[in-house]
């Protein structure tokens, strides 16, 4: 689905199968706002807003403007630990869910004496393993398949920006200009700054680039990018007249 597509659905519409993701291996994934009715083998909105599709990953959902994060199995997330407890850390994600653990040693090659040694206020971007209403989230931040982190773990400087659910979930598809209509930091990028960036499902978005005062800037300005065409809706030509007027800001 282009991005100029928009697709309004209530509870209980029919969705049009030829908008439906057909992945070769996996099976579909349904995110927010979409169920699957067994019986009649097909997928229902529960929720009001816009049908988003993804694809790429073969994923769908519906973007609501309401409702606070819930943790789902394999959301990544940025979380700020909160302490050391046993052999866990105990980790914020949201203000609305309970704190989630992540084991001590559950980090790309961590023994007991070469594991991170994390402070409160220390942030991780790491994957949930483990969510439902009657248990404390689960955290890891290495695959239990490869052992590798593959990007999960301890973020070091850098500033984190709170977005909105629906821009972080943008943001995660594998083609956001696409498919979310988000190209703010694509923008960003073909004008020559140099930045990292993690994304959490959760709502949040780490910016990093080196400490360096003009890159402090930058980073601000990358954060400040997202967060206004998070709440102003920009579409990709507004978002590239903000690029231009951020650009013209850092040249000063």
């Amino acid at each position: 689905m282009a991005a100029t597509d928009r697709i309004i659905v209530l509870p209980g519409d029919t969705i049009d199968p030829a908008v439906i993701p057909t992945p070769r291996r996996n099976a579909i994934r349904l995110g927010p706002g979409l169920r699957h009715v067994q019986a009649t083998n097909s997928i229902v909105p529960t929720v009001a807003g816009q049908l988003i599709t993804d694809h790429g990953k073969g994923s769908m959902w519906v973007e609501s403007s309401t409702g606070h994060y819930i943790p789902a199995i394999s959301d990544l997330v940025i979380g700020q630990i909160t302490r050391s407890q046993g052999d866990y850390y105990l980790v914020n994600l949201s203000p609305y869910t309970p704190n989630a653990t992540l084991p001590h040693l559950s980090f790309e090659a961590a023994t007991k004496k070469t594991r991170p040694q994390l402070n409160p206020g220390a942030l991780v971007y790491a994957r949930v393993t483990l969510a439902n209403r009657h248990m404390d989230p689960e955290l890891e931040c290495v695959s239990q398949t490869t052992g590798k982190g593959d990007g999960l773990g301890p973020l070091t400087g850098g500033m984190v920006f709170d977005v909105s659910l629906g821009m972080a979930r943008r943001l995660l598809l594998s083609k956001p200009r696409e498919y979310g209509g988000v190209a703010v930091l694509e923008l960003l990028a073909d004008e020559g700054l140099a930045f990292e960036t993690a994304v959490g499902r959760n709502g949040k978005v780490w910016v990093g680039s080196d400490k360096s005062e003009a890159n402090t800037r930058m980073v601000i300005a990358v954060g400040r990018a997202l967060r206004e065409t998070d709440e102003r809706g920009l579409d990709v030509e507004a978002q590239k007249k903000l690029v231009r007027r951020i650009m013209k800001e850092l040249s000063r």
